[in-house]
């Protein structure tokens, strides 16, 4: 019984660590400024009138978040005047880019789509940009703050973050909306993404911030953008490593962007997609990093990486069997169920192997040129080709070839695994569970 009850215990206590618990309010600051624009901003362009063409132009503000590895060596190499000398670099950056982010969100709130749209156009490409600033130092923080054995736990503690900010950021700007305006929902929304910079204070600068050189000419600067790039490069097998990680989600974003054309073709009415989709797929994608974390932390790094690509891959056959099933909630529940507990286990995994591919000395600029990169090619494929493959073949035979794309990158990491690239590929991060 002794032995049972410190099983438990050893399994909880590390989401119970100071460092995790900061990931945790760092994932609710990161997912606050994403949402407003992904989601918020175009309920309320609507509710304004907008145009759907217009509206749909928006979603051109969160190509800052694909492209915020142009100026992520910034964030490693750049001091903030009297800041950086006073608190670190790393908190110093927190701060700026946290109140800058809050800064823009109120500003944005201000802004009446009525009266102004080229206003509200503004303050919204300002918010992207300062929240992928945000964005950057976030996940250098967390990376640098978290003993190398939690980064799976962290990352999975960061994404419940996530989501509850996603939440504040949606579901609270519109319930406060509803009762007040928009204006109103936005300001009382702005103060959270301060939580980050707050959290630093408790937490300090991280005892694995490396000190850059200090700039001190040109050829300094370009070097800031080079050298993160020439260090990964310089690993054997980095270009393998880089090709896994193009791969391994194209797969998935195929089947996933498509799925609500999928549902709504087989005749789901809007609750049904409320309850089966959104609600069922929310607690699921909750119970899959919950267990992400544990498998992370048993079965270590690499395995636990291999199991959640077999069970993403998997998890698309479940869409095929309900687009030849056809109206079937039983089956709907089934198959976003799955998908989504799968996705929640990989991306703690997944995210915890490309935290620790990041060198210390560059992990802002790492960090943000790997995340960015895993889903280009994914977005790019189904974006370009998904609706005349779907067109072509039917959406059964086109869930089973998203299986069959999602194979390529399971044989390649298993060919890491036994040829020793992973171990290989992990840079001066040490200590990672193998």
């Amino acid at each position: 019984m002794k032995d049972w009850a410190q099983r438990i215990a050893n399994t909880f206590m590390p989401y119970f660590e100071k460092a995790s618990l900061a990931a945790f309010f760092l994932g609710i600051a990161s997912g606050i400024p994403y949402t407003l624009l992904a989601a918020t901003l175009t309920h309320r362009l609507s509710d304004a009138g907008i145009d759907k063409k217009s509206i749909s132009a928006f979603a051109l503000t969160l190509l800052m978040y694909s492209l915020k590895w142009l100026w992520a060596p910034l964030i490693d190499r750049c001091p903030i005047p009297f800041l950086t000398k006073m608190i670190g670099q790393r908190r110093a950056w927190l701060w700026v880019s946290g109140i800058l982010t809050a800064f823009a969100i109120v500003m944005l709130g201000i802004a009446d789509p009525y009266r102004n749209l080229e206003q509200v156009v503004f303050w919204a490409i300002f918010l992207g940009f300062c929240g992928a600033t945000a964005d950057i130092t976030l996940d250098a923080y967390r990376i640098e703050l978290l003993d190398p054995s939690r980064l799976g736990v962290g990352s999975g503690l960061s994404q419940y973050g996530w989501r509850i900010g996603s939440f504040l950021a949606s579901s609270g700007v519109l319930l406060l909306a509803d009762k007040w305006n928009w204006h109103i929902g936005y300001i009382a929304c702005a103060p959270f993404v301060l939580i980050a910079p707050i959290t630093s204070i408790f937490m300090g600068e991280p005892n694995q911030y490396r000190e850059p050189e200090p700039l001190k000419t040109p050829s300094d600067m370009v070097a800031a953008f080079i050298n993160p790039l020439r260090d990964f490069l310089q690993r054997q097998g980095a270009w393998m490593v880089l090709l896994f990680i193009l791969l391994h989600k194209v797969g998935d974003t195929m089947a996933n962007l498509m799925l609500r054309n999928l549902l709504v073709s087989l005749g789901f009415t809007k609750q049904e997609i409320l309850l089966g989709d959104v609600n069922i797929g929310f607690f699921a994608l909750l119970a899959g990093i919950f267990v992400g974390g544990i498998l992370f932390a048993r079965m270590g790094m690499k395995r636990s990486v291999l199991l959640s690509l077999v069970l993403m891959a998997i998890s698309n056959v479940s869409f095929a069997i309900l687009a030849a099933c056809g109206h079937s909630m039983p089956m709907l529940i089934f198959a976003v169920g799955f998908e989504n507990f799968s996705s929640g286990i990989g991306g703690v995994t997944i995210v915890a192997y490309l935290s620790a591919l990041c060198s210390l000395r560059f992990t802002a600029t790492q960090f943000a040129l790997l995340s960015a990169l895993a889903g280009v090619l994914g977005r790019f494929l189904t974006g370009t080709t998904a609706g005349a493959l779907i067109e072509a073949m039917g959406y059964v035979n086109y869930y089973i070839l998203t299986t069959v794309i999602a194979l390529p990158s399971i044989l390649l990491y298993a060919f890491m695994m036994r040829s020793g690239m992973v171990d290989r590929s992990i840079s001066e991060t040490e200590g990672y569970q193998k």
